[in-house]
């Protein structure tokens, strides 16, 4: 039977070579999309990020940037949608292709039973096997299912790229927590687009497999959502928290309150506890809509 795991393993990748690949080195405009003003925040570069645009079944669904070193996503970069909060269930773990060192599909695709296919693509990305063995730590999504809507949206945040190891009691409690503080708070104030940008900030410390680092544990988990349009009758506990807003947490069993602030003051926080450069922004103009703009028009 090996030989036969074996070509069915190479007929696999001659699959993935002929189709095209969607990482990129200057987003599409319809992976654009997903970012205030078409514009990836700023100062925040690294010459192992990956600029991912996320397709699922024929569609992109949002942007990540992924630390092929770390493998982890340094950040992902979607818009909202109003929802219930429900979860997706069922859906198989997935990974990028796109991130192989062959030119894989654009749509993310399930992770496949095969070790020897789990080979091709470990270097540059987490597997579950990274996750299977830990005891403190979880796979906690940057771009959660229950800030999207549809099964299609939903489906397409189950990917190794779009996750971090979290601390269970952090990712259970306050920022579960926090997660459905914003879509509350989206859902009944926000009238147009909102964008929002959740990232993470590095410790050094990973989790190891058969004695080699392979998944970076972060320290902090922070999230920033910027939407221009949003109603100005709201009550002031709430209005006062638009047009922008953001949060950070520590990613720790204890002393992991999540705290609420502005997106300036985020930004000044990330700079003092890591590398983003003093030009580093997460919405373009501060999330300022231009003159007689209230919010990036949508090509749909």
């Amino acid at each position: 039977m090996i030989p036969y795991r074996r070509d069915q393993a190479l007929i696999c990748l001659l699959v993935i070579v002929m189709a095209r690949a969607e990482v990129q080195v200057n987003l599409s405009p319809d992976c654009k999309e997903f970012l205030y003003m078409g514009t990836l925040p700023q100062g925040l570069q690294d010459k192992s990020f990956k600029k991912i645009c996320q397709f699922y079944n024929g569609k992109p669904r949002f942007v990540t940037l992924y630390d092929t070193f770390d493998h982890i996503p340094i950040y992902s970069a979607y818009t909202f949608k109003r929802s219930d909060g429900a979860k997706k269930v069922d859906v198989p773990w997935m990974y990028e292709p796109q991130l192989s060192t062959v030119s894989g599909p654009r749509d993310m695709q399930p992770l496949p039973q095969d070790d020897l296919l789990h080979e091709s693509f470990e270097d540059a990305q987490a597997v579950l096997d990274d996750y299977s063995n830990t005891v403190n730590f979880e796979r906690g999504h940057l771009n959660p299912d229950e800030h999207q809507a549809s099964p299609d949206d939903k489906a397409a945040t189950y990917t190794l790229t779009n996750v971090v190891p979290q601390a269970r009691e952090f990712n259970i409690g306050p920022w579960k927590k926090h997660e459905h503080t914003i879509r509350r708070r989206l859902n009944n104030y926000c009238r147009g687009t909102a964008y929002v940008v959740t990232g993470v900030t590095t410790s050094g410390h990973t989790i190891r497999r058969h004695n080699i680092n392979r998944v970076g544990i972060p320290t902090y988990l922070w999230s920033a959502y910027c939407c221009a349009d949003f109603d100005h009758n709201a009550p002031y506990d709430e209005r006062s928290k638009f047009p922008a807003f953001a949060s950070h947490g520590l990613n720790d069993k204890e002393n992991n309150k999540v705290q609420e602030m502005t997106v300036q003051q985020l930004e000044d926080f990330l700079k003092s506890v890591t590398y983003v450069g003093k030009s580093f922004q997460i919405f373009y103009d501060n999330c300022v809509p231009p003159q007689g703009a209230m919010h990036f028009p949508s090509k749909k």
